[in-house]
């Protein structure tokens, strides 16, 4: 999940930023029709996974016995970043992806992609600083932190020009990552991406004064702060409290298994997750307005898939829709799925993503790239 299971209404809100109309579109795909396009192939979504026009609900792997990451407490493998140990997965041959997860999630969250998507590509998925098997660092958390992991990443592990696939806030990073090294980045896929836009932030400002900041943050002093986000994580972190979150943005709660669970829940146990959990609460998720999607989006040069979860109770499809508006070079899927679609509709995701890549990625010459050393 981009677990944002623990988070209160009003700061979910401020991390999504869903303005969207919960309507349920048809599935189906909205190619980029500009001259500037990468390929002017049709894109289109065969195999009766999604059509133009015809909606379709996909559905769990559980239920279709796909290949499954393999849970392993202990973690994979680990890089060390600036002195703290991150945890990441590889698998496969060929062009890279490179994986970021969402808001309180892992690698895990991955778990029915990365095989699949590992019979074509050589698949990373990493662990953001402060989430997973990665280090709970102690620093101020901020939005460009995860940025610069994850181009470090890229240049120290990955070494070649890559594709990088975001869910929520794993999306945002997706495009931060993208304008901050774009001659390695050849494509941006979201799902469910968090982020703003500019006008959206400035509301957003307004009513977070009156909903965080005047009656959390400034009457309370930190003492007090640490007492009620304390009591918050405690209850987050129950197994209990994050299957109920889950299935809450889960349409098909099929996914919703034990695996799942514990894959958020035992990262919570580390000594400094609370810390940590304090520190996003209280820095990150309250000063967001500084990074918008409009920035970053008007600086990208990568065409760009947006995989969306209609259903989704957090982000609904009207995002999606405004950055397919604001970003030409984009291809727009809608799919009958809540805020984790590559966990609840994995087939249909990892169908989409790979025709994706075939026609605007794979198909194109690498260019040469020359890495920092």
């Amino acid at each position: 999940m981009s677990a944002s299971c623990a988070l209160t209404p009003s700061v979910r809100t401020e991390l999504f930023s869903s303005s969207s109309k919960r309507s349920i579109f048809p599935a189906q795909i909205c190619r980029p029709r500009n001259k500037c396009e990468i390929s002017r192939r049709e894109f289109a979504i065969r195999g009766g996974t999604v059509a133009s026009g015809v909606s379709v609900m996909g559905t769990s792997s559980a239920s279709q016995g796909s290949e499954r990451l393999a849970f392993k407490p202990e973690g994979y493998n680990f890089w060390e970043w600036r002195g703290h140990k991150i945890h990441y997965v590889v698998q496969g041959e060929g062009l890279p992806l490179v994986l970021i997860h969402g808001f309180g999630a892992s690698v895990f969250h991955w778990r029915y992609n990365i095989p699949e998507l590992a019979k074509k590509y050589k698949v990373y998925a990493l662990d953001l600083l402060g989430f997973g098997w990665s280090d709970k660092a102690l620093i101020e958390y901020d939005a460009m932190v995860w940025t610069d992991q994850v181009i470090d990443f890229m240049k120290e592990i990955v070494k070649e020009p890559a594709v990088v696939v975001g869910n929520s806030l794993g999306g945002f990073t997706a495009l931060s990552v993208a304008v901050g090294l774009p001659e390695q980045v050849t494509g941006v896929a979201l799902l469910n991406s968090a982020g703003q836009f500019a006008a959206e932030s400035r509301k957003r400002e307004e009513a977070d004064e009156t909903v965080i900041t005047k009656f959390i943050v400034k009457p309370l002093k930190e003492i007090f702060q640490r007492v009620v986000l304390g009591f918050l994580f405690w209850q987050a972190k129950q197994p209990s409290r994050i299957e109920s979150v889950l299935k809450s943005v889960y349409v098909d709660s099929t996914n919703v298994d034990d695996y799942l669970v514990e894959s958020i829940s035992k990262p919570a146990t580390d000594p400094n997750a609370g810390e940590v959990y304090y520190r996003l609460m209280t820095r990150f998720l309250t000063n967001q307005s500084r990074y918008t999607l409009d920035s970053v989006l008007s600086k990208m040069t990568c065409p760009l898939l947006l995989l969306w979860g209609d259903l989704d109770p957090w982000v609904g499809p009207a995002k999606a829709e405004k950055i397919k508006a604001f970003y030409s070079n984009s291809s727009l899927v809608h799919l009958q799925a809540g805020h984790c679609p590559h966990d609840e509709v994995p087939e249909a995701v990892n169908k989409a993503l790979l025709d994706w890549l075939s026609i605007n990625v794979a198909s194109k010459p690498a260019s040469p790239i020359v890495l920092e050393t």
